[in-house]
């Protein structure tokens, strides 16, 4: 017992304590005051409450950590000098990471997609997890986790798929020539209408492009909820299969014809049953 008074009567020991306590105090004020923080942004988007949830948390641990230096017996004059010949050091060194982290600021100020937003670069498309300084965490629909730096987003052409409520499905088909235009048309706007996931405004867009090698092109476009899209692209190609097989209307395939000339037929061709095997035949005929 005599032991453990002398140890907790000795300098050292009693500096080294409130140093541990300030540091345990630390971590529970800033983890508190981070999340006041975010009850206190309700009206902010996700993106920015996470990102000021992450600047509080850090500064207020910042300066319990500079008290736990002083604590301690460093001299912050000494540590912040040093830091700073570090922090120029780090920077030549790293100059990918400062470009990622300009460029983050970018996003954040540009703010062209949000947590959640389900976005396109190159030939990735996934679900924004998180966006931070350095990169942007995406989760694709095949459940795989991908790291897209940020100087990559700001140089890369980047789709938000999810930018705005309503989304346009445009479906390209073609019909034979012996079909009637006016038919296919009302033959679509009728299984659109049918559809419950199509909206009536904007309404659906028919759009004859014109005569193709084998068939009448056209485009078929309608409307609906960003959230429906994926359902409706099933539904509406399925609807408009059955229908045109319920009106006899034909989806053709590719066709070709040879011709020796410009005023000459079609090169003609026969089919022609394969001919027994000779050899065989005389097998079965010999004694």
């Amino acid at each position: 017992m005599d032991t453990m008074l002398q140890l907790l009567e000795h300098h050292h020991v009693v500096t080294f304590l409130r140093a541990a306590l300030l540091f345990f105090t630390g971590l529970l004020a800033a983890h508190l005051l981070a999340r006041v923080t975010v009850r206190l942004s309700k009206g902010m988007t996700p993106h920015h409450q996470v990102l000021l949830k992450r600047l509080v948390y850090w500064l207020v641990l910042s300066l319990f950590l500079a008290s736990v230096l002083k604590e301690l017996g460093f001299s912050l004059g000494v540590l912040l000098g040093a830091a700073g010949v570090l922090t120029v050091a780090i920077g030549f060194a790293s100059q990918t990471s400062a470009s990622n982290l300009i460029s983050g600021l970018f996003l954040i100020g540009e703010k062209p997609f949000q947590l959640g937003d389900v976005i396109k670069v190159g030939e990735t498309t996934g679900e924004v997890l998180s966006i931070d300084l350095l990169s942007v965490k995406l989760r694709t629909f095949d459940n795989l986790f991908v790291r897209i730096p940020n100087e990559s987003l700001i140089k890369t052409q980047m789709t938000n798929l999810t930018r705005f409520p309503i989304r346009r499905f445009d479906l390209q088909l073609g019909v034979a020539y012996k079909e009637s235009i006016k038919q296919v048309r009302e033959l679509l706007i009728a299984v659109a209408d049918a559809n419950p996931l199509c909206l009536d405004e904007p309404s659906p867009l028919f759009v004859f492009n014109g005569f193709g090698d084998s068939s009448l092109n056209i485009q078929f476009s309608v409307w609906t909820k960003r959230e429906n899209f994926r359902d409706l692209r099933n539904s509406l190609q399925e609807e408009v299969k059955n229908a045109f097989d319920a009106a006899g209307i034909e989806i053709p395939f590719p066709h070709r014809s040879l011709y020796a000339g410009s005023e000459s037929a079609p090169f003609p061709i026969t089919i022609v049953a394969p001919k027994a095997d000779k050899a065989g035949d005389d097998a079965d005929i010999s004694p």
